[in-house]
């Protein structure tokens, strides 16, 4: 329903736009405040890259890091993450991630991405802490944070937004009459726009989404997308239409769509009670992270990559390259 109202199609968004402009001031109270000194913020020793954006609603940007700390892995370097752990209620931080933490403690974005990188990855709603954490622990070249666009309190050497190429800005409301937690004139200030999906902008660097082969949750078996019968899927992000419609376009034919809210917590009799005998539940990989205790033999996920049909992914790797150069 919010997606709809942020569309711009629906004027209910009206009854909305007194605390928008509320959300706002204080939006840019707090950015000036630290652009001015009046708050401070932290310097880390080693280079801090920040992928994050500046709208709510699912933008891409979990594969986006995955694919950024591969890239910086396969060129030799020690890097590691940092998260704020978004649905994670660990009663101490910061927390470092291993084989054995739950999305519970850590949240669902975390352990997706460590699962992924294996890098070093420390969770705190205080970023600064969670950077201490790793450097106290680990010899890192360069951290990459997971979201924090709007943590003022730790200073970064580049930024990175992602956009929905599609949705774009909505109706370019601050929340939550609209989608925007800055306004659309930031990305004028970053260092490289990402743009997941649609027509790509002077300056935009185009990402897609790639997917192909379901894995099964229970035993690993891997297939085509497509070869899955009677599907039920389910999406629990931030946008759920966009898994639907990549399904879709992979030939894969759903029987039934279930949205969740973003970072929900699943129990296995709910889960039980979405399909029938005989139908598949399939599930995004972010979901999946939180199931893998209880999951079930007809359950599988299908693992989503970022790829870039161009050469400016190369000069955004350089760049980002020499901030450990100099």
């Amino acid at each position: 329903m919010i997606n709809y109202i942020w569309s711009g199609r629906y004027f209910i968004y009206l009854i909305l736009l007194p605390f928008s402009f509320l959300y706002g001031l204080i939006s840019i109270l707090i950015r000036f405040s630290y652009h001015f000194g009046l708050l401070k913020s932290w310097k880390a020793p080693v280079p801090i890259v920040i992928v994050g954006n500046i709208n709510a609603g699912g933008q891409g940007k979990t594969p986006m890091v995955i694919w950024l700390v591969n890239q910086l892995q396969q060129r030799g370097y020690q890097v590691g993450v940092i998260s704020r752990g978004y649905g994670g209620r660990c009663q101490n931080y910061p927390i470092l991630l291993h084989k054995n933490t739950s999305p519970f403690q850590a949240g669902d974005e975390p352990v997706l991405i460590y699962q992924r990188t294996k890098a070093p990855l420390s969770v705190s709603p205080k970023r600064s802490e969670a950077v201490k954490k790793l450097l106290k622990t680990f010899k890192i070249d360069i951290i990459i944070s997971d979201d924090g666009l709007q943590h003022y309190a730790l200073q970064r050497d580049f930024e990175i937004i992602i956009i929905d190429g599609v949705r774009r800005f909505g109706n370019g409301w601050w929340l939550p009459a609209g989608p925007m937690r800055e306004r659309a004139s930031r990305i004028k200030t970053v260092n490289a726009c990402i743009i997941n999906g649609g027509t790509p902008k002077s300056g935009e660097i185009s990402m897609t989404l790639y997917a192909h082969e379901a894995i099964n949750m229970l035993n690993g078996q891997r297939l085509p997308v497509n070869k899955l019968t009677h599907v039920v899927a389910m999406a629990g992000i931030g946008y759920p239409p966009r898994f639907f419609e990549m399904l879709k376009k992979l030939d894969c034919f759903i029987e039934k769509e279930i949205s969740f809210s973003d970072h929900k917590f699943y129990q296995l009799t709910s889960l039980m009670m979405l399909t029938l005998e005989g139908q598949t539940l399939l599930m995004t990989e972010k979901d999946a992270v939180k199931c893998y205790n209880f999951a079930q033999p007809h359950w599988w996920y299908l693992p989503i990559d970022a790829i870039f049909s161009s050469k400016k992914e190369k000069k955004l790797l350089q760049k980002i390259e020499n901030l450990l150069i100099h």
